[in-house]
C-alpha cells in the first residue's frame, strides 16, 4: 500500500501540481491538504480517493502557483485600512513613534487586500481533477510495479515452504523404527525384555505413532499453499484474504512441529515458520 504519485499543469499563467503518498494501514487514513478556494470540493475528492486508493495512509496535496506576478486582487477592504491605519497611528502617536511606515503596515494586516479565491470555476476545477487523475494514474502504477516484485518474493516463500514440505515427507517414514527402538530399550531397561509383553507393546505402540501422525496437517498445509498462490494470481484486492490463508497455513505448520518428535523435521518446521513470518510481513503492503 505504500505508493507515489505526481502530477502537474501549466497554464501559463498558473501552475497546478497534485501530489499523492502513501504508507500502509488497514484502512483509507486520508489527509488532504488543499487550498482555501476548493474546500467545497473535499468531499468529491475523498470520494474519488476512498473508491480508487482503497486502503493505507494517504496524504493529498493540491498546490496552486501563480506564475506571474499578477495575483487575482479583487480590491482593497477601505473602510477596514482606514480602522487599522487609525488605530495604529493613535498608539504610534502615544508612543511617539514614526508614523512613516503605518500605512504599509495597516495593508499587511487580515483581510484588508482581498483576493479573489474564494470561487473556482469550473474550468479551473476541470484542469485540477485532470491533473488529479493524472497523479492517482503514476500513484496506481507506483503501487502496481511494487505489488509485482512483492508477488515473485512471496511466490519464492511458499515455494520454499513446500520443498520444505516434501523434505517433511522424505524424513517422516525415518520416526517408526526410531521410536520403535526407542520405546522398546526403555522398557527393556526398565522392566527386563523377558517380561515384555509383545502384543501389549505393539498395540501401545500404534496407538501412540497414531497420535503422532501428520498425514492430514501435511495435505492441509500443501492445499493452502495452493490455494494462497492462486489467490496471488487474482486481479482483485486480496490482501486480507492472503492474510487470513496464511495463518491456515501457519496452523497447520505449528501442529506439524508438535507432532513431529524428530529433530530433522522440527529443523525444516522452523525453516518453514521463518518464511511465513516474512511473507505475513510482505502481507502489510499488499492491498
Amino acid at each position: 500500500m505504500t505508493g507515489y504519485g505526481l502530477a502537474s499543469y501549466d497554464s501559463g499563467s498558473t501552475k497546478y501540481t497534485v501530489e499523492i503518498k502513501s504508507l500502509n494501514s488497514k484502512f483509507l487514513e486520508l489527509t488532504l491538504r488543499i487550498p482555501r478556494s476548493f474546500s467545497d470540493k473535499e468531499f468529491q475528492l475523498r470520494n474519488d480517493c476512498s473508491k480508487q486508493l482503497e486502503r493505507g495512509k494517504v496524504s493529498l496535496s493540491i498546490n496552486i502557483e501563480q506564475v506571474s506576478q499578477a495575483v487575482k486582487a479583487a480590491g482593497i477592504d477601505t473602510v477596514l485600512l482606514k480602522h487599522y491605519f487609525q488605530q495604529l497611528k493613535t498608539v504610534s502617536d502615544e508612543l511617539n513613534e514614526p508614523t512613516s511606515n503605518l500605512l504599509q503596515l495597516a495593508l499587511g494586516l487580515p483581510e484588508v487586500v482581498k483576493y479573489d479565491d474564494d470561487a473556482v470555476s469550473d474550468e479551473e476545477w476541470k484542469i485540477v481533477e485532470q491533473t488529479f487523475q493524472k497523479a492517482v494514474a503514476a500513484f496506481q502504477q507506483f503501487r502496481l510495479d511494487e505489488g509485482n516484485v512483492l508477488e515473485q518474493d512471496i511466490k519464492a516463500r511458499i515455494g520454499i515452504i513446500m520443498d520444505n514440505l516434501k523434505k517433511v515427507e522424505i524424513e517422516e517414514p525415518k520416526r517408526v523404527p526410531v521410536i520403535r527402538e526407542r520405546l522398546n530399550q526403555f522398557l527393556a531397561d526398565s522392566v527386563g525384555r523377558e517380561n515384555l509383553d509383545q502384543n501389549r507393546f505393539e498395540q501401545e505402540l500404534i496407538y501412540y505413532i497414531d497420535k503422532l501422525d501428520i498425514t492430514e496437517e501435511k495435505i492441509r498445509l500443501k492445499t493452502h499453499c495452493e490455494y494462497f498462490i492462486e489467490t496471488l494470481k487474482n486481479a482483485d484486492a486480496n490482501g486480507k484474504k492472503l492474510g487470513f490463508i496464511s495463518q491456515e497455513i501457519g496452523r497447520e505448520i505449528n501442529t506439524i512441529g508438535s507432532k513431529a518428535n524428530d529433530a530433522n523435521i522440527q529443523k525444516l518446521v522452523v525453516g518453514m515458520k521463518e518464511e511465513l513470518e516474512k511473507i505475513k510481513e510482505q502481507l502489510l503492503n499488499v492491498l
